[in-house]
């Protein structure tokens, strides 16, 4: 079994039968979405297709317009039909994050080479959405803002913490996206759990582009410097 084949066994059958908080919905973008399982599998049959052991990089959890809406991490609609040229056009999605992780790996050498070296995945593998009484529009919310939430998936991380490090079969460092909450959490459960020798943060491309659009060039540098370390 190639690695691309552990990664899609992965996606299909993750999920999270717990009890969540009053008003947090759980976002699983591959439970029942046929046109999400088949991105992934065009996606991860074209960069990972071998058994190559790649670098891991973990992000906070999935969003609503990046793995949300592609089901790939910091993937959206424009880089996935632009840059890895896997169409889909039933709905366009713009992150930012995405923008700034395209622009990393362009950097990098391109998609080709980068998934060669690197996959992404997630602290927590699954996402949450808020929605509030008021009938306002959902919003994304990640594992750490609630202590509630945190305490109900807090397994659920752990033991997706060592399968994801198996699946990719990441060596004792792994790269934590965020250097505040996502980091600290990650830290946390590392120092209990010994589940890796060394996890190297780096600034969340959300922050970057939302406070530090003037510093892109530097961060990309710092991003290259760290992840080839």
């Amino acid at each position: 079994m190639n690695l691309s084949d552990k990664i899609l066994d992965f996606l299909i059958s993750v999920d999270f039968k717990g009890k969540l908080p009053t008003a947090i919905k759980l976002l699983n973008p591959y439970q029942n979405n046929p046109t999400i399982i088949k991105i992934c599998k065009e996606f991860y049959t074209k960069y990972y297709s071998d058994e190559k052991p790649r670098k891991l990089i973990l992000g906070i959890n999935p969003g609503r317009l990046g793995a949300g809406s592609t089901g790939l991490p910091f993937t959206d609609t424009k880089r996935l039909n632009d840059i890895c040229e896997i169409p889909y056009n039933d709905h366009y999605s713009h992150e930012p994050s995405s923008d700034f992780i395209y622009k990393v790996i362009a950097a990098y050498g391109g998609p080709k080479r980068f998934y060669e070296d690197f996959y992404f995945s997630s602290v927590c593998p699954l996402g949450f959405i808020k929605v509030n009484h008021n009938n306002s529009k959902p919003v994304n919310y990640n594992y750490y803002d609630d202590k509630e939430l945190y305490l109900c998936v807090e397994m659920f991380i752990i033991n997706n913490l060592y399968l994801q490090k198996s699946i990719a079969q990441s060596g004792d460092q792994v790269f934590c996206l965020g250097t505040g909450k996502n980091f600290k959490f990650l830290e946390s459960i590392n120092n209990s759990l010994n589940i890796y020798d060394k996890i190297v943060p780096l600034e969340h491309p959300r922050y970057i582009m939302q406070y530090k659009a003037k510093l892109i060039n530097n961060y990309i540098d710092e991003y290259l410097v760290k992840l080839t370390q």
